[in-house]
């Protein structure tokens, strides 16, 4: 399929088939926003509770945390990795969001899946090169959306955040919750793809396609940093 609207070829669009994406494209869907000049990053969820305690296949992941995704995690941690030091150098806003064990007790949970074993409480823990700085916040939620209910849109309006640009886990569920309640709230919003994963590769590929039809621009770490690259720091 041809480019068009910046909306190139992406190895997670072959699980779409051919008709599918044409019609996609002729309806206009999966134009590429501009990049904004006030951007923010949320890392979505990136703990030992979906990465689990070092790669392993999903199946042995999940004995040790029930929601951990395997070695697709421990792929995506060093571009993650990669990704905050973008922001960092540039001293724009990072956000990390975690569950809220908590209030998930009182409220429920992000997801209507019955848990059959609660996740060990090391799973709030961050994976090894993805911990936080002091001065970023860690936002905790019970919820899918960061959105829902918590006071992110408040601190991005006080730091007049025009972008967002979002990674994590997992692409089917809190990443994509997050992205739709950030378009919705009016921000230019940005996914990258290479520092998403997902337990399911089928769900990961099928929700970056709806996604960059309707949502966000979705790009690769590599065409992030062009981006950045080109915005001057604060």
């Amino acid at each position: 399929m041809a480019e068009q609207d910046g909306w190139s070829e992406k190895d997670w669009m072959r699980v779409v088939p051919e008709t599918e994406r044409a019609l996609y494209l002729q309806s206009g869907f999966g134009e590429r926003q501009p990049f904004g000049e006030r951007p923010a990053l949320i890392v979505i969820d990136v703990t030992l509770s979906f990465t689990g305690s070092r790669p392993q296949p999903v199946a042995d992941a999940i004995r040790e945390f029930p929601t951990a995704c395997g070695e697709v995690a421990w792929e995506a941690l060093p571009r993650i990795a990669q990704l905050l030091q973008l922001f960092r150098d540039r001293n724009w806003p990072v956000v990390f969001t975690r569950n809220d064990s908590l209030d998930q007790v009182f409220a429920g949970g992000a997801t209507k899946r019955v848990r059959s074993r609660p996740s060990p409480p090391e799973g709030q823990k961050f994976p090894p090169g993805i911990d936080p700085l002091e001065s970023e916040w860690v936002l905790e939620k019970a919820k899918a959306s960061c959105f829902f209910a918590t006071p992110l849109n408040s601190y991005f309006q006080m730091r007049k955040v025009d972008t967002v640009v979002v990674c994590g886990v997992s692409t089917s569920g809190c990443v994509r919750a997050s992205v739709v309640d950030a378009c919705s709230h009016g921000y230019t919003t940005y996914l990258v793809d290479d520092c998403c994963f997902d337990r399911s590769h089928f769900a990961h590929c099928a929700n970056l396609f709806d996604i960059s039809a309707k949502y966000a621009s979705v790009v690769s770490l590599t065409e992030l940093e062009a981006l950045c690259v080109s915005r001057v720091s604060d």
